[in-house]
């Protein structure tokens, strides 16, 4: 069954705010396996000229997607999660993540195609403060394997 392309353009919101914090950060550094002392110390992060340690670039996919699971998990997009694997992820930066920023996230569907007998659905995330400002955009294109029309 092919995906609803009606969900082009729909916008989901994450029902909560992020709170990072330097422990969650330490954890995710771990979790990847990256020992880079600006995600573990807050020493070497200010002598790298940062404020204190700094989110790996990856980091936000923790969170980003919380909204757009809403869309994902919608009977009428007529996503077949058994035959899903991950495309892509990129992300945009306009600065750092750091401990003590509490960050909304807000996601959309940008675009559902066909590739060959697979679709592609891309999302795109805007990860921004409490007070508005653009901290990075997220793409995640996910493949539903054999679901083209």
């Amino acid at each position: 069954m092919a995906l609803n392309r009606d969900f082009v353009g729909r916008t989901y919101e994450a029902s909560a705010i992020y709170e990072v914090c330097r422990v969650k950060i330490k954890e995710f550094a771990d979790a990847i396996g990256d020992d880079n002392p600006i995600y573990h110390d807050k020493e070497a992060a200010v002598a790298a000229g940062h404020p204190d340690v700094v989110a790996p670039p990856t980091f936000p996919i923790v969170f980003s997607l919380s909204g757009a699971s809403e869309a994902l998990s919608d009977p009428d997009l007529g996503l077949n999660y058994a035959m899903v694997v991950h495309g892509e992820q990129r992300f945009e930066y306009q600065r750092p993540v750091y401990p003590g920023d509490e960050l909304l996230c807000t996601s959309t569907i940008t675009e559902i195609r066909d590739a060959g007998r697979n679709e592609f659905l891309t999302l795109r995330s805007d990860v921004t403060s409490t007070t508005g400002e653009l901290v990075c955009r997220t793409y995640n294109t996910i493949v539903e394997r054999g679901g083209a029309a």
